[in-house]
This record gives C-alpha cells, sequence and structure tokens, in this order.
C-alpha cells in the first residue's frame, strides 16, 4: 500500500483502477531550413493556427452545452491567446531571421512564455502556463500534423493519473468513466482543478511524482476531501472508505436541498451568503447556487492580457450585465487592484524591492487619476441598472477614503451635467486588509457604507507572513487569535455606526471557521460559488445566540492550532464536520 498526500483541488471520493494517461512524444525537426522553404513555413503556421481556432471553439461550444459558461470562458481565453499579435509576430519572426522549422519556432516562442508564467508570484497568473502549453501543444500537432489522443475513448471506470491535465484534456473526458484524476502538478486555481469542480468528479493535485508510483490497474482511492491518494488499500481500508464516500454522496444530496433556503440561524438572524467573481460568466454559478449576491467583483480581470486599458464603454457594459442579471441583488465592485503580484501588460510597473507593500491598489487609482475616472463612471452607469456598491482596496487611513470620494464626486458631477442616469445613493465601502484600518476602523466607520475584510492580505501583513513562500507558509494562521481580534474590532466598529460588514477572504469559505465568524458578527460571507451551500447548512444549524458564545473563548486562545483544534470539535459536536 502506498499512501502519497496532495493538495484537494475538487471534493469527493472515488475508487477505481488507475489509467497512467502519459503525453505523446513530439519530436521536432531541429535542421535549418533552406531560405526558399521559409514561405512554406509561414503558410503551414497559419493554416495550423487557423485549425487551432476551430478545434477551440468546437471546445468552448461543448463546454458550453456540458459545463456551463464558467468553463466556456476558458476556451475563450484560449481563443483570445490564440490572436495575439505578439505570439505570431515572434514566431514569424523567428522563422524568417533563424531560418527554422514553423514547429521548432512555435515551441521556442511557447516555451519561452510558459517560462515566463511559471516564474509569476500570483498563483492564478502561474497556473495560466497551463493554458500557454496547451495552445502550443495544439499547435505544434497540427504544423505536424499529429492527432492527439484524447480522454475521450476511456471505456471503463477509471482514476486518471498524469503529469497534469490541460483544460482540452479535462473538457475532453468522459464523465461515465473518468471518476477523478491525481496529478503532479497544480493547485486549486489550475483550470484542471476548476473543471473538475464543475463535473462534480473528485481530483487531487501538487502531487509531485505520482506518475512513478502507480502502475496501470492498480486499485486507487482518490480523496478529493483531504488530498489524499491511496494506492493499493488494504481490505480493511477500502471498506472504510466505501462507508466514507457513501456518507460523502448522502453529505452532498442534503446540501442541495440547502441551495433553495435562506442562510438564518435557527434563532433568527439573518446573514448573505455572496460570491466573490471575476468576469461576468461567473455570474451563472452565483444564480445557481442562490447566492445572495456578488461581495466581491474582482474588476482587474477585465484589465489583464490587454494592450491598453479597458475603455469605459467595455467596462459599463461588464458591470451592467451582472448587475442586470443579479435582480437587485447586491453587487459590489472593488476599483481596480493591481500591483504586488498582480501586473498588466498594458501599464508597465516600476521594479521595487517590497511590491505588496508598494505602489499598488487605491494608492495607485489616486495616482493615475484618469484610468480611476474611467472606471468610477462606468461603475456609476451600471448602478442605474442594479444595486451595485463601489468598494475601494488596500485602503491604510482615512486620507485615502476621502481623496477617492473625492474623486467619486467628481464622476457624479461629471455625468450629472452630461445627463447620464446612475444611483445618487450609491454605497461606498473599504477592503480592511491592512491592520491600521482594522485598528481605527472606528473612526473610518462615519465615513463609509460598509467593511469588507479580505483575510488573505490582512492575514499576511498582520503576521508578516509571505503565504506563497513555502518555507514560512506555515506561519500564515487566518485563525491566529490577532486576526479574530481584528475581525471582532472592525465588526463592531460597523456595527456601532450602523454599518455592515462583510468577508471577502478564504476564511469566508472555510467550515472550519463559520460559526465563530457568525458570533464575532459577521454580516455577509463572501466566496467561491462552490462553498456556499456547505456554509449555509452550517448558519442555518446554529442559533446566533449560541455562536456568540462559542466565539468569545476563541478571542482568547493563545495559538492558532488551539483555535483550529477548537473550531474542529464545535462543527464535530454539532454534526457538521
Amino acid at each position: 500500500m502506498l499512501l502519497q498526500q496532495g493538495i484537494s483541488g475538487s471534493n469527493g471520493i472515488a475508487i477505481a483502477r488507475a489509467f497512467l494517461y502519459q503525453e505523446q512524444e513530439i519530436i521536432i525537426d531541429t535542421t535549418p531550413i533552406t531560405p526558399d522553404k521559409i514561405n512554406n513555413e509561414i503558410i503551414k503556421l497559419s493554416q495550423a493556427g487557423e485549425k487551432a481556432k476551430e478545434q477551440i471553439s468546437h471546445l468552448r461550444d461543448k463546454a458550453l452545452a456540458e459545463a456551463g459558461e464558467e468553463q466556456a470562458k476558458i476556451f475563450e481565453a484560449h481563443l483570445t491567446m490564440l490572436s495575439d499579435p505578439a505570439l505570431w509576430g515572434e514566431m514569424g519572426a523567428l522563422i524568417k531571421s533563424e531560418h527554422i522549422t514553423a514547429g521548432y519556432a512555435v515551441k521556442q516562442v511557447v516555451d519561452r512564455f510558459v517560462a515566463v508564467f511559471r516564474s509569476m508570484d500570483d498563483e492564478y497568473m502561474k497556473e495560466r502556463a497551463a493554458d500557454i502549453a496547451d495552445i502550443g501543444g495544439r499547435l505544434l500537432r497540427n504544423v505536424l500534423g499529429i492527432t492527439a489522443k484524447g480522454l475521450d475513448y476511456l471505456d471503463s471506470e477509471v482514476i486518471i493519473i498524469a503529469h497534469d491535465l490541460t483544460p482540452s484534456d479535462t473538457m475532453a473526458l468522459n464523465r461515465d468513466y473518468a471518476k477523478g484524476f491525481a496529478v503532479n502538478v497544480g493547485g486549486r486555481t489550475s483550470h484542471a482543478a476548476i473543471m473538475a469542480r464543475t463535473l462534480e468528479i473528485p481530483a487531487v493535485l501538487g502531487l509531485k511524482d505520482i506518475t512513478g508510483k502507480v502502475k496501470d490497474g492498480e486499485l486507487v482511492i482518490l480523496d478529493g476531501i483531504t488530498g489524499a491518494v491511496i494506492v493499493s488499500p488494504t481490505p480493511e481500508l477500502l471498506t472504510e472508505y466505501k462507508e466514507k464516500q457513501r456518507q460523502y454522496y448522502a453529505e452532498q444530496a442534503e446540501l442541495k436541498k440547502v441551495i433553495p433556503l435562506p442562510a438564518v440561524t435557527t434563532d433568527g438572524r439573518r446573514v448573505e451568503i455572496a460570491a466573490n467573481i471575476g468576469t461576468p460568466r461567473d455570474i451563472d454559478a452565483v444564480i445557481a447556487t442562490n447566492g445572495d449576491g456578488v461581495g466581491l467583483y474582482r474588476s482587474e480581470f477585465l484589465y489583464m492580457d490587454k494592450d491598453c486599458f479597458p475603455s469605459e464603454e467595455e467596462q459599463f457594459a461588464a458591470y451592467r450585465i451582472v448587475a442586470q442579471k443579479l435582480s437587485g441583488k447586491p453587487v459590489i465592485i472593488r476599483t481596480l487592484d493591481i500591483g504586488g503580484d498582480k501586473e498588466l501588460k498594458c501599464f508597465p510597473m516600476p521594479p521595487e524591492m517590497n511590491p505588496f507593500l508598494g505602489w499598488r491598489a487605491i494608492r495607485l487609482c489616486l495616482a493615475e487619476k484618469a484610468m480611476f475616472m474611467t472606471q468610477l463612471r462606468a461603475i456609476l452607469r451600471a448602478s442605474a441598472y442594479g444595486n451595485i456598491m463601489i468598494m475601494y482596496p488596500m485602503i491604510s487611513g482615512l486620507t485615502e477614503v476621502r481623496q477617492a470620494n473625492a474623486v467619486l464626486a467628481e464622476a457624479k458631477e461629471q455625468l450629472r451635467s452630461e445627463r447620464v442616469p446612475f444611483n445618487e445613493n450609491i454605497k461606498v465601502g473599504i477592503m480592511v486588509e491592512i491592520p491600521s484600518t482594522a485598528v481605527i476602523a472606528d473612526l473610518i466607520a462615519p465615513e463609509v457604507d460598509f467593511f469588507s475584510i479580505g483575510t488573505n492580505d490582512l492575514c499576511q501583513y498582520t503576521l508578516a507572513v509571505d503565504r506563497m513562500n513555502e518555507k514560512i507558509s506555515y506561519l500564515y494562521q487566518p485563525l491566529h487569535p490577532a486576526i479574530l481580534r481584528l475581525i471582532k474590532r472592525v465588526i463592531d466598529a460597523s456595527h456601532q455606526y450602523g454599518k455592515f460588514t462583510g468577508m471577502c477572504g478564504e476564511l469566508a469559505g472555510d467550515p472550519l471557521a463559520a460559526i465563530i465568524l457568525l458570533g464575532l458578527g459577521l454580516d455577509e460571507f463572501s466566496m467561491s460559488a462552490s462553498s456556499m451551500p456547505r456554509i449555509k447548512k452550517i448558519i442555518r444549524s446554529v442559533a446566533y445566540e449560541q455562536a456568540k458564545a462559542i466565539a468569545t473563548p476563541a478571542l482568547d486562545m493563545a495559538t492558532p492550532q488551539q483555535v483550529a483544534a477548537y473550531a474542529a470539535g464545535v462543527l464535530k459536536d454539532w454534526g457538521l464536520s
């Protein structure tokens, strides 16, 4: 028996035989070509590109029909990448200047792009390297006339074992037979993980060398809940996991019953369960899970991978469609949050010694007033079509709030003079992700309409921990008593002035923290759409007064380990673990 620990990409438990999936080995001719062959290679490259666009368009349509808009947008992004002039310009230039084949040019350029993305600090951007590699592999096979062997030919129930799975691989999965997959690389933000969650099959990623430890046909248990993979389990362990699997499916059926119900405690306290989204296409999943709105619309995704800033009209259309689809439910749009580990192609950032502490988010927007004004005008115009709110990121004190509001007031005045409709009473709030803001929340609360706690950065700044640094990641503890005390301080300050506090960091979707956060008085929990039913069930299972009694002792505990053990015990006692 072998036990390998990885990263949970999609919950669930699968038990099946292993299917070792290996990429085709592609041999590329690196022999220089004669000048008279250059034009032929350019034509071959162009034809391969057109064929790739047709193939990806087919996958997009298949994804839309079978998995929904959220997955179809993956292939929309592939089509956008495939149309990037920089990609084609570099490949064509290599063929002409170095007299190499189209295949060799594709490999060189794609490898370079992949290396750039893999070197980025942001986990989401790092995972996009897989998209570029997927496109490159498709182009290369088309250039060389190779037919890809996908995963659509499976004819028995298996757990797929692979180094990695591209979006094309996962879209081709035969869902009748692919019961789950385990891969060497990747994390929760990889498209393989996203697709697995959409298809509702378990997945474990980041296993490093699972392909070298499993043989075709071996019996495998895939635990997508804990991130464990067990190869050739003992009879006793197999029996145990079959029971766990039965319990998991029964629990999932129960969670689906919660979706149409409100998030109300047993003694009548109502909280909002909202979603974090990045694009208008994400809204379908929010509607499907009966979300109470959008607690965080990451507007920076409209700016990424573009050669210039999105226009006011483009932003207005993106914000409006979300507001209209949610039919009056709140949509909190965070103004542009770039810098740190998020860079824009259209706006080169100067190198900084400490970019996370540098020129980013609201600091950059206040310095680049024209850019900020364009976004605020677009948000204001969209507010005429639904319940839109504005949220400023990376606020460190009251001065920045007042400066941002001054620009907002100017944008409002412009629209009034142009007779353009907008919500005159639009609510304006701030992200609380810097400790200084949490400490003086009582001074800021009178001048904003709400707070939204970004626990990811709040933890990073409060605990002085780079959460992407593997050597010290163990110190990144969202349940640290210092974090809980700051959260409590912010909530109390907002309530003192009749305002509300939400949370849009990862902690909001963590079942372990749900009862404690409820007891601290949190008004809104914002998370990924897939996490909503579980958090809603927890909230509906407890009385608010009981949650307050449970939360209070956590504030006085000495270590995050104590808090985590205490929270786990609470969930177990309530039958919610």
